[in-house]
């Protein structure tokens, strides 16, 4: 995925197939969100800028670029798994306890791309808060854009973990994502603030 051309993906995107899906686009979202505070965070540089701040948001965002790429490549091949689970023959008793232990192994796998993709999302919005005050108000629109972003992954998350956690047997488990699920609400919440104030920035 990381060397594939957007029309490729698209395409992809767009097939008759389970993956990639919702969740590629959704790290992908996380991945442009990165790509964005990178950018705004290269034009902040030199005397007039806080260096240690922008320098900081700079190094994270470039590593949360490469790593988001890395999660929607994971929750393509995870979600492939489930579908071959769900393939599974079911003629017998055995198979079908066979079968439910692979769907819900399978599930278990596919519900941790989304889960690493709202800690992703966390951090990005954080990075987001932290550049907006130190940026250069010429690009901080780009930082708007990030937190849109930002809130499509997140919320992509969400309901990804969501509907992955009700096949998932292991109750330990499915109790650790619905609390990762939740956090969605609030990085929704700041992404929104933050689009809120470049807004007021730019227009007064």
């Amino acid at each position: 995925m990381r060397d594939e051309t957007i029309g490729s993906f698209l395409t992809r995107l767009a097939a008759r197939s389970a993956a990639p899906g919702g969740g590629a686009s959704g790290a992908l979202q996380a991945a442009q969100a990165a790509a964005l505070l990178a950018m705004v965070a290269r034009f902040s540089d030199g005397p007039r800028y806080d260096a240690e701040t922008v320098g900081g948001v700079r190094a994270a965002a470039d590593g949360l670029a490469d790593e988001a790429v890395d999660l929607a490549t994971a929750d393509e091949a995870a979600f492939e798994k489930v579908a071959a689970a769900y393939r599974l023959p079911k003629d017998t008793p055995e198979e079908q306890a066979a079968r439910s232990g692979a769907i819900s192994d399978a599930l278990a796998g596919a519900a941790r791309p989304p889960a690493d993709l709202m800690a992703a999302a966390v951090r990005l919005v954080g990075l987001a808060e932290e550049l907006l005050p130190a940026a250069n108000k010429n690009v901080i629109s780009d930082i708007a854009a990030a937190a849109a972003a930002i809130s499509a992954a997140a919320a992509t998350a969400a309901v990804n973990i969501e509907a992955n956690r009700s096949g998932i047997s292991d109750a330990e488990l499915a109790a650790e994502l619905a609390g990762t699920a939740a956090l969605a609400d609030g990085v929704c919440d700041r992404a929104s603030r933050l689009i809120l104030a470049v807004r007021e920035e730019i227009t007064q």
